[in-house]
């Protein structure tokens, strides 16, 4: 009999995550609040679940995967149709979302309280990257080993960084570096229109240059940006989400982050003008317009 494997949100990230389960012998129970997605899942082959309660009582490992916080919170402890209200002592949640440290530590210590592992494992890499991610985890290690073949069946890499809430805040420090490289990509790009710089021409210079500023980002941003094709990668909403916890996290420590704030002013500039759900290097949109 083919093992259950919960999976909460069959949004971008849930979409690959799937069919890496199923193909490695899993069956996958859905649960997703979008009549979209719920068809999208079926048609993947996964079984579709009417409350999160149902899918916890019919799997003992359940990844979750959804945009905020507060859907995160609410999907595990909230109601009397959350995880934890069907959930069996011994199995494991495994959080893959973007998350804030706090609410991964409260989540985990409700559950734990409950008989139930709480991981908080976001993804490093990509979604047309899945197989190859990495999976920065916090929680206590003897849950990793529970359910590690699971992950291995679509990350490379899962490195157990501390406890509860740390692999979420090595991922929001990975997201204030990809913010600050997509706010100087974009202003660079825009600069180069004002000056009499053909942007193909000065994207091929510096990216066949070998200079320490090319980064896979740049490399993935130029064509994009050069070519006019704003289809979503990973959207503006998305990178203000993710830049807006990283900065909250750092206030909570008294730490001012000046440069990653200046970032942030432009992404939520670039929400006003309406580009929110465009790829992040849409911003290169608004780059250089008085504020």
């Amino acid at each position: 009999m083919k093992k259950n494997i919960g999976l909460i949100g069959f949004g971008v990230m849930g979409t690959v995550i799937a069919p890496r389960l199923i193909n490695n012998g899993y069956s996958v129970l859905v649960y997703d609040i979008g009549a979209d997605a719920r068809a999208r899942a079926e048609t993947a082959g996964c079984t579709v679940s009417a409350t999160p309660s149902e899918v916890a009582q019919k799997a003992s490992i359940i990844l979750i995967s959804l945009p905020k916080p507060e859907h995160v919170t609410g999907v595990v402890r909230d109601g009397d149709d959350c995880l934890l209200s069907g959930a069996m002592q011994g199995s494991v949640i495994i959080d893959t979302s973007t998350v804030d440290p706090l609410t991964s530590q409260e989540n985990a210590k409700v559950a734990e309280a409950l008989g139930v592992g709480y991981l908080d494992c976001p993804v490093l890499g990509r979604p047309v990257a899945c197989g190859n991610w990495t999976l920065p985890t916090g929680g206590d290690p003897k849950y990793i080993s529970m359910v590690e073949p699971v992950l291995k069946t679509f990350a490379a890499n899962i490195l157990h960084v501390g406890p509860s809430g740390q692999g979420n805040a090595v991922k929001l420090l990975n997201n204030l570096m990809f913010g600050a490289i997509n706010t100087i990509t974009c202003e660079v790009f825009a600069l180069c229109a004002q000056i009499g710089m053909e942007p193909k021409q000065f994207f091929e210079t510096v990216s066949s240059s070998g200079a320490g500023t090319v980064s896979k980002l740049f490399l993935e941003l130029g064509p994009k940006i050069v070519g006019g094709d704003f289809a979503t990668i990973f959207s503006i909403d998305n990178l203000q989400k993710d830049v807006g916890l990283a900065i909250a996290m750092a206030q909570q420590s008294a730490i001012d982050l000046p440069f990653s704030q200046a970032g942030q002013n432009l992404n939520e500039k670039a929400q006003a003008a309406g580009l929110g759900q465009e790829d992040s290097s849409a911003l290169v949109k608004i780059c250089g317009k008085p504020q």
